[in-house]
């Protein structure tokens, strides 16, 4: 890894402006629906040392692991997270369960201006009141019983799908190895996976729970001024021991990244909250190669992926990926970073 830093570092300076991190998107390429198959995606790999770009298909994937290695991966559990007020009137996605109350949530809401500090909403015949506005719009809504969300949400697709959720979703927009309910926004990368694939490798899970913020613009001219949300993350002490183990760290997804940089290597058992915002310059702690999809154009995961492969080849690599038509975001192909 340090080899590889250093090369790219020497040939490419280091760019904090916002607009440097852009590009421009077919819209016919946005995958708005996933293949037949999950394993049946095409996977762009970057050679790092080389510099050189190779096209693959997402089932060769395990062909790139050396005895040792270690595959690390996000089993957190999308829940039916957007709702709809009994009347109709209001949108609201449930982003996480606040510690003031037994029934107390943390909401988007659509539209606000009928959201204001003492509103009354009621979802699923559950009155809530809103108690509280955060720095970013969102509403401290305290219900006076628990919201069944199984029944009266439904799993908040991401917006550039621009089509409601279909049954298919409720499997498609999980992983199958998702067991930890809490986000709101599925970990793309590991709906490459399949149970099959998954057992020939040796892997171990993080959690984090993945929010709204994924899918939010770098509103700021300079990067460095750019500051990232939050996320609810575990690692367990089984995993932190199987990756001090491994000779290399992969990581599935920018999410379980984060979790792994968060705390560097060795890894320890630890839960909380992170919001690491991974960016060049930066160097990578304990992830040694990253398999990840596509991501939108100025976006804090796309300045993820430019700290770990430089922001000139990634850029490269996505100009020769709409050429070759890939498809791109969460239902898209996928890239691994070597």
């Amino acid at each position: 890894m340090d080899a590889v830093r250093a090369t790219r570092n020497l040939r490419h300076p280091v760019s904090l402006r916002t607009a440097d991190y852009d590009y421009t998107l077919p819209e016919e390429l946005i995958a708005r629906y996933p293949t037949e198959r999950r394993d049946g995606s095409r996977m762009m790999v970057l050679h790092r040392a080389e510099q050189r770009i190779e096209h693959r298909m997402f089932a060769d994937f395990p062909s790139f692991l050396q005895s040792g290695d270690l595959v690390v991966l996000n089993d957190t559990r999308v829940i039916p997270a957007r709702a709809f007020s009994d009347d109709g009137r209001i949108e609201l996605l449930f982003l996480e369960p606040m510690p003031s109350g037994p029934h107390t949530w943390k909401c988007l809401v659509k539209p606000g201006r009928k959201m204001r500090i003492g509103a009354l909403v009621h979802v699923g015949g559950v009155a809530g009141v809103v108690r509280g506005i955060e720095p970013q719009g969102e509403r401290i809504i305290e219900f006076l019983g628990a919201v069944d969300l199984e029944k009266h949400g439904e799993i908040p697709l991401p917006p550039y799908f621009e089509r409601k959720p279909e049954p298919s979703d409720n499997v498609r927009y999980q992983t199958v190895f998702a067991r930890e309910a809490g986000a709101v926004a599925a970990p793309t990368a590991g709906l490459h996976f399949t149970p099959e694939l998954l057992a020939r490798i040796p892997h171990a899970f993080v959690t984090l729970h993945v929010g709204v913020g994924t899918f939010r613009s770098v509103l700021v001219e300079d990067i460095a001024d750019h500051r990232m949300h939050s996320e609810r993350f575990s690692l367990s002490e089984e995993t932190a021991a199987a990756c001090n183990a491994a000779k290399r760290i992969v990581a599935v997804g920018t999410t379980s990244a984060r979790v792994l940089e968060s705390i560097g290597r060795p890894l320890r058992a630890a839960s909380g909250s992170t919001d690491i915002f991974i960016r060049p310059p930066y160097t990578p702690r304990a992830v040694d190669m990253l398999l990840t999809n596509f991501h939108l154009p100025q976006s804090t995961l796309l300045m993820l992926v430019s700290a770990l492969a430089g922001r000139e080849f990634v850029l490269r690599a996505y100009a020769e990926a709409i050429r070759e038509r890939y498809r791109f975001y969460s239902y898209g192909d996928c890239m691994l970073i070597v």
